[in-house]
């Protein structure tokens, strides 16, 4: 028999750009009670980072969504296992380097499975090595790659050791897992030690664990193209084809995202009628309008609400790009440009830096007067976050808004 095709809902852009906001913990209520583990959980994956600007990338994520938590503990919320011993979250590929929760560790059998069949190296390993490490750590237990024997031969960062490359090999193929960074430094263990024994398998199959992923995506975005869904855990658009219609996923069509649009950042906008484009969605996500309020705040570059380039622009005509890799000559806003999301819309940016206790707005772009005040508001929390007591701004790219936005750090500072 058959089965009819399912209605498809109709959104305006509007609607989506809500529904992924809620989805993404920046609109409506904020349950503060499950705290970083419960942003962690919601999200699915928070990208990890080694710049660190105002804080740790993963540090801005929790940040952003329940205001000045303490470093300490979010550090805390993710590292420190519980009264059992076992972890809450384990650090893994996904998007890219993420933390990711305990109980997915099952769900990302297929990509276990596919770096013991497809390994791609760029680093020689030596014979013997990869058994000595997997020895050491079974006697010695947790190390990091320095205690196990150094992570470099050299000063250069890619020139890895053989213990490096062989600890690194163990932990893609599931051999090794990290549950803790000291000092930023990942802590290496066996995963048959680590990982709950309920979770220690790979019986999943590829297409169980995919369908897995592509419903927290798309639980996590709220509504998303087919693109955006396999974007959020770095899957292929062929993998999510073949899963996506018994995901849980609803199929919708938006209207606005069936072409670029420009906008605020330099995307392109649709002019005269708008084109509906297809996606699929949570369908949780549709059951009530979105509403409650919108959090002003700094967003790290790497926040999965800006991951993927093209959906940024779609549904805020934002263009975001990451320029810390760009040669300082060629960069238009700044080393770590942070977007200021306000009233559910990226009103602007500003790329920070830390003098002392001074909070540095280096480089700052308002998308028009109306954004001064929201950008203020930003900046004066995340300077209390980092504990700064004052706020200097040396450059704004509109310099009419310059005098202005110093007012209002000052009033909001007062």
């Amino acid at each position: 028999m058959t089965s009819l095709p399912r209605p498809t809902t109709e959104l305006s852009s509007d609607e989506a750009r809500r529904i992924a906001l809620r989805a993404q913990g920046f609109l409506g209520a904020v349950d503060r009670r499950s705290g970083v583990r419960g942003v962690l959980r919601h999200l699915g994956a928070v990208q990890l980072d080694t710049i660190s600007v105002l804080a740790r990338s993963h540090e801005l994520i929790p940040y952003a969504r329940l205001g000045a938590v303490g470093r300490k503990t979010v550090d805390d919320a993710y590292w420190t296992p519980g009264q059992d011993g076992a972890p809450h979250a384990f650090e893994y590929w996904s998007h890219a380097a993420c933390i990711l929760p305990v109980e997915e560790w099952p769900h990302f059998a297929f990509r276990r499975r596919a770096y013991r069949s497809r390994p791609h190296w760029n680093h020689a390993l030596p014979d013997g090595t990869y058994d000595q490490v997997i020895k050491q750590l079974r006697t010695e237990g947790p190390l990091t790659a320095t205690e196990l024997g150094g992570a470099k031969k050299t000063s250069e960062w890619w020139d890895w050791s053989g213990t490096k490359v062989a600890v690194e090999r163990a932990l893609m193929y599931g051999e090794v897992v990290c549950t803790k960074r000291r000092g930023w430094k990942r802590v290496y263990d066996l995963a048959e030690r680590a990982i709950p024994e309920a979770l220690l398998h790979d019986e999943l199959d590829d297409l169980e664990c995919v369908r897995r992923l592509v419903r927290l995506a798309g639980q996590s975005l709220g509504v998303g193209t087919r693109a955006d869904i396999a974007d959020y855990h770095r899957l292929k658009v062929e993998q999510v084809d073949a899963v996506i219609a018994d995901s849980g996923l609803v199929p919708v069509t938006v209207a606005g995202w069936g072409k670029p649009a420009q906008g605020r950042g330099g995307a392109k906008r649709l002019t005269g009628r708008a084109v509906a484009g297809d996606g699929w969605a949570d369908p949780a996500a549709l059951e009530t309008a979105p509403r409650g309020r919108h959090r002003t705040t700094l967003l790290s570059p790497f926040d999965s609400l800006i991951w993927e380039r093209a959906r940024t622009e779609r549904i805020f005509g934002f263009t975001h790009r990451l320029e810390a890799y760009t040669p300082k000559p060629k960069r238009i806003y700044g080393y770590f440009a942070m977007p200021v999301l306000a009233g559910g819309h990226l009103v602007g940016r500003v790329d920070p830096a830390r003098e002392g206790r001074t909070l540095v707005a280096k480089q700052v772009t308002l998308d028009g007067p109306r954004a001064v005040p929201a950008v203020a508001q930003a900046l004066v929390e995340a300077a209390s976050w980092v504990d700064c007591t004052d706020v200097r701004v040396e450059r704004v790219d509109a310099p009419e808004l310059r005098d202005p936005l110093t007012r209002e750090l000052s009033r909001t500072l007062a």
